[in-house]
């Protein structure tokens, strides 16, 4: 099986542009679209420089240019500064092969778990290479697991992005300490390098002992290298530096020093949890991600044993020795209410019938007599003799409440079977389910002469399945004829004699299961593999994940360790079907976690881990996000503002909707049937979107209860109905479009535009002297000297109109006329290539709105499925989230799903009139081709006021709506056309009153 690549993903697109337009008027070097061909690399358009050690990456945008283009970037993406004129934050390095000092910035990336932050990284380095002519970069990771998940990515879309990027050749590889030679041509060569290196591959000459520091090879010097040092060619390079998991990578100084040492033309940092966010140019946080169905939905089901207090009860959940050797025991406390579960740290001799409030339970055998803190062998021993490790317990229900969490599982993962196969059908869809374990034991152990047996957790599996597979339901799944053993199977790490054995996640045996995983990837997602079911040490908790797990079950025999993040980002990432292609189904797309604890425990960590690890809390609402809710202002979508915001919050706070610090209060209940949120003149028209947004602070939303997810029937008898077989025989017809648009019209529009284009300065150069000091850890720095010049560029000049047409395809008689008539050609001659991606950007924009003015549908001549949608696509049922649905009397289904308030009251308003007859909400498959992607319509409606009518509608927030000027709007533009075209009355209306 091959995982094919979507190319058009925006959010991703979004993250790429947010990098690469950092260098926005960075001169090309030789580009491919060039007829006055610019040649050397010491011309102006160059993005590279040659030394005697090899050809480095050249930046030659000044410092307050860079500092604009960033804060452009960062106001695009609603990105809050301190200052805009603050200065970019950044290392202050010497640079070796240039002999001077010099700023290196950092830029950073916040991307969720699961939304493909790899592959942005990725396609950055070749966007970055297309456009700019940057040729070098270094991937540094933190870690092994990484290490291997990033060269599976560049293996698997090695073939994408040459598709993409015009076939442009690279080469990547791994640093090897013996193959320190590769280096020179990383260094030398002038196609794309992509190096991938560990940070402890040379991060020991600043972190580590004396010898360890002699014996790190990329600082001695080589024979191979003509007696140079390693190091010296990557500093030649003066690589574009990406960071995968900087909070993991260069967290130390001494880590930074480490990265500094590379000589970095600047560093791009990636992750989902940064520490220091610098220069953050683009968010796309977990609340953003659950929003934009990027990743899956994620249901909590929770098994946690209650009403066990016959028997004494002990669970061992921590031992250590720090400030002396102590554990932390649960037990049953007598309370007023009864007995109740608590937690004690205990010391030798502490009596467990004191602490538990002298329940008779414990009254002899309970004296803490020793504990053992030794890693690996932690235990505690009791006054009767009985001694439990850590992790064990006696007297509750663990046995029972581990066979039921995978009990629960292998029907979660059956019933899932079903659902994607009725849903997919030839496509196919494999479902794996993932077992974390704290001990490999209770998945495989050894009999005493060294032979592998089934531990308890196999051997209940087994069990489980067997009996499941019985189930009628379940007759028509032809794996579960497999022999059993071949269904299910651990990764674990493993001594020289191959027994399994419990690690810590970063030992050299761990490298060989995370290798393994990384390699079986495709092969895990076929549907020939019967492998289904995979058990998985806690320990090996990142850095690799498969986009079909779609159940995840925690066994551990202690309160899991492993943060909520981590567990949940091993399955968050889109399904892929049996083609490789990603699965956008929100009936499928959903991630079930059977948890060793309560929902409320569970959703209560995940969201603390939001918001430590990247300041998204759920539940608080600040002003800065109520400031940038937005309405229609000349045609554009503008935010609202901090004072509009500061009246909203406080109308919410009065209706104690809010508290002071701007917490959800319980008065917020959108699902109650007298809620209304009341809002001032002058803000009445934002009361959806103010209730749409507080909505989507609830932790509840993005973290569902098992218990509120459950399925929506079909109703046949409306289906069958006479009413709803015209409704769908008026708006089944496809369409095809076709574009016109007049020359003149497009000349005008973009001559007019291009006026009002900001004026193209000249480049400046930065000129810095620097005073060099030798020390024992390196070479110093420190700049005693700076000035800056205008640059008047007197090179080759390239082919403008070749450029432009490249980029528009339009001819060039129009792009003279354009250019000519605009008064702004001389302004070329300052910087050429800034002025040529200006120009560009403004003539696609031009192109892109007449596109959408001049497009005409036309019907579909014929029957079957390429000229309507059929009936047959609405499925009998389907599983939805009742917190987001609700139940209505009129439409084909018992519930209608909303995404938004308006949708919600549209659909309640709809219900209750007497001249609806019916309503559906358009099915997520109905889609209306446009140039701009597919559209997916709100509502299709008879409404019967003596006459009937037979309508298409759909929801907004402000009637302005078809005013505004972005892809969204223009997709409902071409969708008023194409109903236009099948004679069905379209419009955009705000409320079920407009209908």
């Amino acid at each position: 099986m091959k995982l094919q690549f979507d190319a058009d993903q925006q959010f991703q697109i979004n993250a790429v542009a947010a990098v690469a337009d950092l260098f926005a008027g960075q001169p090309q070097g030789a580009p491919e679209y060039a007829v006055i061909s610019v040649t050397g690399s010491s011309g102006l358009f160059a993005g590279q420089e040659q030394t005697e050690l090899g050809l480095g990456n050249r930046l030659l945008l000044a410092e307050d240019s860079l500092l604009k283009n960033t804060r452009t970037v960062q106001a695009h993406n609603e990105i809050e500064v301190a200052g805009p004129n603050a200065p970019l934050e950044g290392w202050e390095l010497f640079d070796g092969p240039a002999n001077v000092s010099r700023r290196c910035p950092h830029f950073s990336v916040e991307m969720e778990t699961g939304t493909g932050k790899t592959y942005v990284y990725l396609r950055t380095i070749f966007e970055l290479s297309l456009r700019y002519s940057f040729q070098k970069f270094i991937i540094v990771v933190p870690s092994v697991a990484i290490r291997e998940g990033v060269l599976k990515n560049i293996e698997i879309t090695a073939e994408h992005f040459r598709a993409l990027y015009n076939n442009l050749s690279f080469e990547h590889f791994v640093y090897d300490a013996r193959k320190v030679n590769r280096l020179r041509q990383f260094a030398t060569s002038n196609t794309l390098q992509i190096l991938v290196i560990n940070i402890d591959a040379f991060r020991k000459n600043f972190t580590g002992t004396e010898e360890q520091q002699k014996s790190n090879v990329i600082y001695k010097e080589s024979d191979k290298l003509s007696g140079r040092q390693p190091i010296e060619f990557v500093q030649a390079a003066r690589p574009i530096v990406i960071i995968d998991e900087p909070q993991s990578v260069d967290r130390t100084d001494k880590a930074q020093e480490a990265i500094k040492a590379l000589n970095p033309l600047c560093t791009l940092r990636y992750s989902a949890t940064h520490v220091n966010p610098y220069n953050l140019v683009y968010r796309l946080d977990p609340i953003r991600a659950f929003e934009l169905k990027l990743v899956k939905q994620i249901v909590v089901g929770s098994a946690k044993a209650e009403g066990a207090a016959n028997d004494p009860f002990v669970r061992v959940e921590k031992i250590d020795y720090k400030n002396g050797i102590k554990a932390k025991v649960r037990i049953q406390a007598q309370t007023p209410q009864g007995p109740k579960e608590k937690s004690f740290t205990v010391k030798q001799s502490a009596d467990l019938f004191v602490l538990s409030e002298e329940r008779a339970n414990y009254r002899t055998g309970f004296e803490v007599t020793e504990i053992n803190a030794e890693p690996g062998r932690e235990y505690i021993r009791f006054s009767s003799g009985r001694t439990l490790r850590l992790g064990e317990e006696i007297g509750g229900l663990r046995e029972d409440v581990w066979r039921s969490q995978i009990k629960e599982t292998i029907k979660r993962h059956l019933e899932k079977e079903l659902q994607v196969r009725d849903s997919a059908g030839e496509r196919g869809i494999k479902v794996l389910s993932l077992f974390f374990i704290d001990r490999v034991a209770n998945y495989r152990d050894y009999d005493g002469d060294g032979k592998p047996v089934k531990g308890k957790f196999a051997a209940a599996f087994e069990i489980e399945l067997a009996n499941w597979a019985k189930d009628r339901r379940f007759k028509d799944i032809p794996w579960l004829k497999e022999p059993v053993e071949r269904l299910h199977n651990g990764y674990f790490a493993q001594d020289r004699k191959g027994i399994l054995k419990d690690t810590s996640g970063d030992t050299q045996a761990d490298d060989d299961v995370y290798n393994l995983i990384m390699k079986e990837k495709e092969r895990l997602l076929s549907s020939d593999e019967p492998l289904r079911f995979i058990f998985s040490h806690s320990a090996l908790r990142e850095g690799w994940d498969n986009p079909n797990v779609f159940q995840i079950c925690t066994l551990n025999e202690t309160r899991s360790a492993l943060k909520k993040r981590q567990e949940i980002g091993r399955g968050l990432r889109l399904p892929v079907d049996q083609n490789g292609l990603r699965v956008f189904d929100d009936s499928i797309n959903k991630l079930y976690v059977m948890a060793n604890e309560s929902y409320e425990d569970f959703a209560k960590a995940l969201q603390n881990e939001y918001e430590e690890d990247c300041g998204v809390t759920f539940g608080k609402i600040s002003l800065a996000a109520i400031a940038k809710l937005t309405r229609v202002v000349d045609g554009e979508d503008k935010p609202i503002g901090r004072e509009a915001a500061a009246v909203i919050q406080a109308a919410l706070v009065e209706q104690k909707m809010l508290d002071d610090d701007g917490r959800l209060q319980p008065a917020f209940d959108p699902k109650r049937p007298d809620f209304k949120v009341e809002l001032p003149e002058g803000q009445k028209d934002l009361a959806p979107a103010v209730v749409d947004l507080l909505a989507s602070f609830q932790i509840e939303r993005h973290i569902r209860r098992a218990r509120d997810e459950g399925t929506n029937r079909l109703r046949k008898e409306v289906t069958l109905s006479p009413e709803f077989a015209e409704l769908w025989k008026r708006i089944k017809p496809k369409t095809t479009y076709r574009v016109e648009f007049a020359t003149d019209v497009l000349v005008q529009r973009a001559v007019y535009a291009l006026k009002q284009m900001e004026r193209i300065e000249k480049p400046r150069i930065r000129l810095v002297a620097g005073r060099l000091g030798v020390e024992k850890g390196g070479v110093t720095a420190a700049a005693v000297s700076v000035a800056e010049e205008k640059v008047v560029y007197g090179g080759p000049v390239p082919d403008l109109l070749a450029y432009l047409q490249n980029e528009t395809e339009l001819t060039r008689s129009t792009l003279v006329r354009v250019l000519k008539e605009s008064g702004k050609l001389g302004e070329f001659f300052n910087n050429p290539q800034r002025f040529m991606d200006a120009v560009a950007t403004i003539l696609k924009n031009e192109l892109h709105r007449l596109l959408v003015d001049g497009i005409k549908y036309e019907r579909i001549a014929g029957e079957g499925s390429v000229a309507e949608w059929e009936m047959l696509l609405f499925k009998d049922e389907e599983l939805i989230n009742y917190l987001k649905a609700l139940q209505v009397e009129k439409s084909v289904y018992e519930y209608v799903v909303y995404d938004s308030e308006i949708e919600r009251e549209f659909a309640k308003r709809l219900n209750e009139r007497d001249d609806i007859k019916l309503f559906v909400k358009l099915p997520h498959w109905f889609l209306v081709d446009t140039p701009i992607g597919k559209y997916n319509p709100d509502w299709a409606i008879l409404k019967q006021n003596g006459l009937a009518f037979y309508l298409v509608r759909e929801t907004k927030g402000t009637r302005d709506y078809l005013k505004l000027r972005t892809s969204e709007a223009d997709k409902v533009r071409c969708g008023e056309k194409h109903f236009d075209a099948i004679g069905v009355p379209f419009d955009v209306v705000v409320s079920a009153d407009d209908v």
